[in-house]
């Protein structure tokens, strides 16, 4: 395709944890680029989702949650969030219609205001609520003069998503594309396959474990039957995690590996062999090291 006609830009998703905006961007790209789960700070690096529009590329950077951070870790992510939205052509502020304005999404409205950044909202979730709690909120939002464009969306099921995303592509600047056509993300598949297994701990593990694991790939090797073998290690910081992690005779780990190996499968469309060893590391949570391999700042 020629770059005459065609628009590209890079839009910012902010919102507070758990507003669904990693769900937003997967149903926009049509396949999973950032993981998803109930839990809040899911997503702990900016990624990149890559999506087609008719002339225009739209980049969206899926964001961390903004939130008042307490740890370093929860700086970092913080500090990518909104290091996402300064080098960003567009900004959309998602909120959870159940949640309305609470006090994080009330400390990013005014963050904005103090910038003088206009943004795009997108209330979501709007099939939990009832119509006339849903108007309130919009006119509450409205009434911030933050706003250019409101629109009413479930990630989830759809609803509304493509006449966001149609004005999303009507607004980013003209000029040539910034990736290959069937380009779809810019994460490293290691670093992809590392998050669907942490996506699958979320899942699995509930409550039982905090927020003291992380996942690195440290093997991928192509196999000569087309296959692939991928080795992770999940880090803890305790003995005692490692023993919840393995689980009574090692069955959690086996069904952590086969929940993750199905999806993996279908990600990359090819055979997956997965193997996961459990390690303790007391202190991952300080290591320059996997601020860097997240593309976090260490001393945000």
């Amino acid at each position: 395709m020629s770059d005459s006609g065609n628009s590209c830009g890079f839009v910012a998703v902010l919102g507070a944890p758990n507003v669904g905006k990693s769900t937003l961007i997967n149903e926009v790209v049509g396949t999973k680029v950032s993981i998803v789960s109930p839990k809040v700070q899911t997503t702990r690096t900016r990624v990149l989702g890559i999506h087609l529009q008719g002339a225009a590329q739209i980049v969206f950077i899926d964001t961390p949650g903004i939130f008042e951070p307490r740890r370093r870790l929860d700086r970092a992510m913080v500090a990518a969030a909104w290091g996402g939205a300064d080098g960003a052509d567009l900004i959309l502020l998602l909120v959870d219609a159940e949640r309305g304005i609470d006090r994080n999404t009330r400390g990013i409205i005014d963050k904005l205001r103090a910038s003088r950044r206009k943004a795009i909202l997108a209330v979501n979730k709007v099939d939990l609520v009832h119509k006339s709690d849903l108007l309130k909120l919009a006119s509450d939002l409205n009434e911030t003069e933050l706003f250019t464009d409101i629109f009413m969306i479930s990630a989830i099921s759809g609803d509304g998503v493509d006449d966001l995303v149609e004005t999303l592509a009507s607004r980013v600047p003209q000029g040539p594309w910034m990736f290959p056509e069937d380009q779809i993300s810019d994460m490293p598949q290691r670093l992809l396959a590392a998050e669907i297994t942490r996506e699958q701990l979320y899942h699995q593990l509930h409550q039982e474990l905090p927020y003291s694991t992380t996942v690195e790939t440290e093997g991928w090797e192509q196999r000569d039957d087309g296959s692939i073998q991928i080795d992770q290690v999940i880090f803890v910081q305790r003995e005692s995690q490692r023993a919840i992690i393995l689980g009574k005779k090692g069955q959690r780990i086996r069904s952590l590996g086969a929940a993750s190996r199905a999806e993996l499968k279908e990600i990359l469309d090819c055979k997956v062999h997965l193997f996961l060893f459990v390690k303790v590391r007391e202190s991952w949570g300080d290591d320059p090291e996997r601020y860097r391999d997240w593309g976090l700042d260490f001393n945000a």
